[in-house]
Formats: C-alpha cells, sequence, structure tokens
C-alpha cells in the first residue's frame, strides 16, 4: 500500500513532472534526501515512472483508435496478450461488458491501418469479432489526471517548474529532436547531461532541444502509476451514443469530471468515449445515474469494466505494476 506521503509525491509530479527534487522536497516540506529516496523506492518496486507523452501528429499519421474484440469462449487471456504484444497498441485490457478485449491503437501510417483492423487483429487466434472507432478529438488525456491533494501554495511552488506548450508544427521537427523524442519517451525527467551523452551533443545543446521540445508540446511529461494503486479499483472504457448538436457540449462536460482520464470524440456507432476511474462500484453507479443524467442528448451507453490491464501507453502492467522490461 501506497503511504500518504508517498500519494503526496505522486501527486506533486502531476502537477510538475519534471521539478527538481529540491522543488519537490520543497512543496511537500520534506527533505531533498528523503524525496530522493521515495522516489528511488517507488521506481525500484515498479510502482511509478516518469514517462513522455508524444503528441500524435510527432509519433504517427492519423489519430488512434478504440478497438473493441470479442473472442471465443476461454480465450479472452490469450488473445488479450497476443493482441498487446502489437506494436501499434498502446493500451491492451481484458474487460467484461461491450466486450471482452479492448485495444487503443496508433498506426504509424493511414495506410496501414485498414490491415490491422481487417486482417491481422482478426486473425490473431481466438478472436470471434471487432468494432473500432477513430478518435477525432481528444478533450483530455491521461496527463491531465490529478490526485487533488495539495494545497494552493504547494501547487505554486510546483508551478515555477512547469512547461505551458504553446503548440508546434509537426513538419518542423528535426532529426536531433527526433531522437530526443524517443529519450523523452522513456524518461520523462531526463537531464540534459544525461540526454546529450546518450545523443553525442553538449549539455547546452540538449538542454535548449528539451526545453524546445517541451514549450512546443511535441512531448508532454506524466508520471504513471496504475489507478489501483492510488485508489481507484475500478476503471471503464463508456461509449455513449449523442445527438450530433449535443456531442461538443457533452464531451466538454465529461473532460471536466474527476473520473476523466481519457475523452475523445470518435466517429463510429459511439459518439464520445469516456475512460474513467472510480474508487468503488457505488462511485461508478453515482457517475452513470446521477452526473450523466442531466447531460443532453445522450442516447445510449455501453460499459466495458477492466478485469486486467496487460497494457498501458505501450508499457506491460503485471497485477498494477510496470511489468519487468521485455525484450
Amino acid at each position: 500500500m501506497l503511504t500518504e506521503p508517498d500519494l503526496d509525491l505522486i501527486a506533486a509530479l502531476q502537477i510538475a513532472p519534471r521539478a527538481s527534487v529540491a522543488t519537490l522536497a520543497e512543496a511537500l516540506d520534506v527533505s531533498a534526501s528523503t524525496v530522493g529516496r521515495r522516489l528511488v523506492r517507488l521506481e525500484e518496486q515498479r510502482i511509478l515512472r516518469v514517462i513522455g507523452q508524444v503528441e500524435w501528429t510527432a509519433r504517427a499519421r492519423g489519430n488512434p483508435r478504440h478497438v473493441w474484440v470479442t473472442t471465443e469462449p476461454g480465450a479472452s487471456g490469450s488473445a488479450a496478450k497476443a493482441l498487446a504484444r502489437f506494436p501499434e497498441v498502446q493500451l491492451a485490457a481484458e474487460t467484461a461488458g461491450r466486450s471482452d478485449v479492448y485495444l487503443a491503437v496508433h498506426v504509424p501510417d493511414r495506410a496501414e491501418a485498414r490491415e490491422l483492423l481487417a486482417e491481422r487483429i482478426p486473425g490473431v487466434p481466438g478472436v470471434a469479432g471487432t468494432h473500432s472507432e477513430l478518435v477525432l478529438r481528444a478533450l483530455t488525456r491521461a496527463d491531465s489526471w490529478r490526485l487533488h491533494r495539495l494545497s494552493e501554495d504547494q501547487q505554486k511552488i510546483l508551478s515555477r517548474e512547469q512547461v505551458v506548450p504553446d503548440g508546434f508544427d509537426a513538419d518542423d521537427v528535426g532529426p536531433d529532436e527526433r531522437r530526443l523524442i524517443g529519450l523523452l519517451a522513456g524518461n520523462g525527467r531526463i537531464t540534459a547531461a544525461e540526454a546529450g551523452r546518450s545523443l553525442g551533443l553538449s549539455q547546452s545543446t540538449a538542454y535548449r532541444l528539451i526545453q524546445s521540445t517541451l514549450r512546443r508540446g511535441i512531448v508532454r511529461p506524466r508520471v504513471e502509476v496504475e489507478p489501483a494503486q492510488l485508489g481507484y479499483e475500478l476503471e471503464a472504457v463508456i461509449a455513449l451514443t449523442i445527438t450530433p448538436g449535443a456531442i461538443q457540449a457533452v464531451a466538454g462536460e465529461l473532460a471536466r469530471h474527476p473520473s476523466a482520464r481519457y475523452v475523445s470524440i470518435v466517429a463510429g456507432t459511439a459518439s464520445v468515449i469516456h475512460q474513467g476511474v472510480f474508487r468503488n462500484e457505488d462511485e461508478m453507479a453515482d457517475f452513470l445515474t446521477r452526473d450523466l443524467a442531466p447531460l443532453p442528448g445522450i442516447t445510449a451507453l455501453q460499459v466495458s469494466v477492466v478485469l486486467r490491464m496487460l497494457r498501458r501507453y505501450w508499457l506491460y502492467r503485471e497485477d498494477g505494476r510496470f511489468a519487468p522490461d521485455r525484450t
């Protein structure tokens, strides 16, 4: 179980993932050595990692897709494991409800989408059927989800090391930046000295590249911890069908809901996908019966409850922790 100080540190990293140990210590009113030890322990226990969330257009041409997979009886576990190994699969989970397996996939090129969706995924042993939705627009992503534990004063201290992105042109990313993106994706707290050594650049050049990459929003550092470790025992992917005139308004309200880790407007049989986390069944029931009730235009919803998370943001998971590195 994570301690209260562990949760405070995670909350601080959610606000400022690249904050120095000194700044984290100041915000949490503990010593820098205590913060350093706690951070190392959480990483060694495979509970916490700070990664880099790469902007879609810098990673591939075309937006991600949600994919729901039905399987033959008894085949959901083996099919989910096989599907999780696909390099295009960002997220893979065994689910109950709308489907047996839920995937979030991001294909490098639009031309490859047909092969993946129509041939490779259906060709996995045990897969009986698939359904996909194209993401048109994301209103919130996992880097925006927060544990609301810190005071305004603590948040002000951490905000000194926040980088507010100002947008970028995907066609204006140089070769050194592309190599740096790969480093930041795996380690969102990488230092200029570490990046410089890996890229064969001076520390000052690496620092300028890091700052430019973050400021332009090409990579957004985020802390990764499985929600169950934070007390959110229930995770669900909810597909909502909404009348056209209400789609934007409903999606905006859902993006502001405290459960929202990922909310997107999609093209398919659904209109909006809400990927949310809840502390228990009662909290999820309140969301479905109370929080959704006043929103206009919702005509139907389908729920897939996550039973087991196998892969999230291309990182394998085991029992609520990061799996050991796989080759």
